[in-house]
């Protein structure tokens, strides 16, 4: 797998093409990306800035430790449940 492009230079591409002074196959040969690669920063920009509905990084970083907190209180609350049911076995009659 290609190593990721640093967001610095993401950032920068992407505000070359929205200046529209360049056309983007021009812009995307220019900086050695594909017009696709370009075509997905211009979508993610779009979305991280708010005029075209997505997810951003945030949110999805948020969703992320959401979705892994929920998974350790799940497995607290299976763990309490289970220690709740063997004490309770100790109170049966006839032990």
């Amino acid at each position: 797998m290609p190593k990721p492009y640093p967001r610095e230079f993401r950032d920068d591409v992407v505000a070359v093409a929205r200046r529209g002074e360049t056309p983007l196959k021009q812009v995307a040969e220019d900086f050695g990306i594909s017009e696709s690669c370009l075509a997905n920063w211009l979508r993610a920009a779009d979305v991280e800035d708010g005029t075209r509905p997505g997810v951003t990084r945030e949110e999805s970083a948020e969703l992320r430790e959401l979705c892994k907190r929920n998974r350790l209180l799940e497995q607290e609350n299976e763990v309490l449940r289970k220690a709740a049911a063997y004490l309770a076995q100790g109170n049966l009659p006839g032990k």
